[in-house]
């Protein structure tokens, strides 16, 4: 056999081969692959892949991925007829150390908390004034900032315009003419004369030109005006007294959460003075101007004083919020915050998860009010939702809608109901 022949001899041999290689190797993959890539159930397999790194795809049910952990299958059909959201198996749960926790309906606490200081009810103040002019006979060594009961006197002052006209009085009543007698009686209340003084006089027959002027209610006296010997016109004040019964709080409310406050809102006070004690008012007021310089606005509650205890000028944290107020509650922890909508991770059977969107309200206590998105006894993932949320992004999981989720179960009603007609 010449070189040339031995040559294209050994060239044919060597590609058969190879094109018999080719053809096993063919059957091989087509045989093994259709295997691979159909379920049990008829369902075709894309790939396999770990849901810790869902990026990296396999071709074998057998393959570990680079994180150590088993694969599990991608079906051609899965988003379409299978449950929603993602599957993340158990083992995975646990090494990322996942918790869960129930929607429930609960109490909110307070939602704000600020700093205050205690003042007068500027509406609460009496203006002690002399009716009638006169000179100050007598005062009752009282000074600003004393503490009155109600009736307590200020003052004894003798007023000499009185005495003319209540003898004038008394000499009509002994003449036996009621008319005129009733006549200087008016008289002597156009005078200033109280009711009490002009009962006495008729009752004693005789003239008293001297009154004792006394607080009509009880407080602090703010200002006093009136010593011995002075001469006092009529409508001149002696005394203002603030009242102690309710007392205001002042307290300070970042400008940045202005929004969350109204009036009628509920308010818990407490005090260093009194440990333990809660003081329970509402804000009564809100007021139009911010402070510059802290960028705060004045907030005014309303507390009641039982026993004067609250004084002006003591120093209290203020709990501001509707304390009480039944509301849909998730740890706060559960939230996930985009910058465009909010979100949490739901748990739903069979190891799946969905983002689903929510409508948060107030937060406090560690728990976060659902105003929508969510209902009672829904599963929500409180730790290592962010991982699970990044999977499900990846996998191009569909976010449950506030529209399409269930509407937050309202609080039972103390109200009986009522039977249709």
């Amino acid at each position: 056999m010449t070189p040339d022949r031995t040559q294209k001899a050994t060239l044919g041999a060597a590609i058969a081969a190879i094109a018999l290689a080719a053809a096993g190797g063919g059957y091989y993959l087509g045989t093994s692959g259709g295997d691979a890539k159909t379920a049990a159930d008829g369902r075709k397999i894309l790939y396999y892949f770990d849901p810790m790194v869902p990026q990296e795809h396999y071709d074998s049910a057998d393959a570990k991925s680079s994180m150590g952990m088993a694969v599990e299958p991608k079906y051609a059909d899965e988003g379409g007829t299978s449950a929603p959201g993602v599957k993340i198996p158990a083992e995975a749960m646990q090494n990322l150390g996942a918790r869960t926790a129930i929607a429930r309906i609960g109490t909110l606490e307070s939602s704000l908390d600020v700093t205050g200081a205690i003042d007068f009810n500027q509406r609460d103040v009496v203006i002690v004034q002399a009716r009638a002019g006169g000179f100050v006979q007598r005062t009752y060594g009282r000074a600003p900032s004393d503490i009155v009961r109600a009736g307590a006197p200020i003052a004894d002052l003798l007023v000499p315009e009185w005495g003319g006209a209540q003898a004038e009085y008394l000499a009509l009543r002994r003449s036996g003419n009621a008319g005129l007698a009733n006549a200087a009686r008016e008289r002597l209340k156009l005078l200033g004369m109280p009711t009490g003084t002009i009962a006495s006089v008729a009752r004693t027959g005789r003239r008293q030109d001297v009154v004792t002027i006394s607080t009509p209610v009880g407080g602090v006296i703010q200002t006093l005006d009136v010593r011995p010997g002075m001469t006092l016109a009529a409508g001149q004040t002696l005394a203002q007294v603030n009242g102690l019964g309710t007392v205001w709080l002042n307290a300070a409310v970042p400008e940045t959460r202005a929004g969350e406050i109204r009036v009628g809102q509920s308010a818990v006070a407490e005090l260093a003075s009194f440990p333990g004690e809660r003081f329970a008012g509402k804000i009564i007021a809100v007021l139009p101007t911010a402070e510059v310089t802290s960028r705060t606005l004045t907030v005014r509650v309303e507390l009641r004083n039982r026993g004067g205890r609250l004084k002006p000028g003591m120093f209290a944290t203020v709990h501001l919020g509707d304390v009480g107020k039944p509301a849909l509650l998730i740890p706060s922890e559960a939230v996930i915050r985009t910058g465009k909508r909010t979100l949490v991770m739901l748990a739903g059977n069979g190891g799946r998860y969905q983002p689903a969107e929510v409508q948060i309200g107030g937060s406090g206590g560690g728990q976060t009010e659902i105003l929508a998105g969510l209902s009672a006894g829904e599963k929500v993932i409180t730790s290592g939702q962010f991982l699970i949320d990044s999977e499900a992004s990846l996998s191009g999981i569909q976010v449950r809608s506030l529209d399409s989720a269930a509407a937050p179960k309202p609080a039972a009603s103390n109200q009986p109901t009522r039977a249709a007609p």
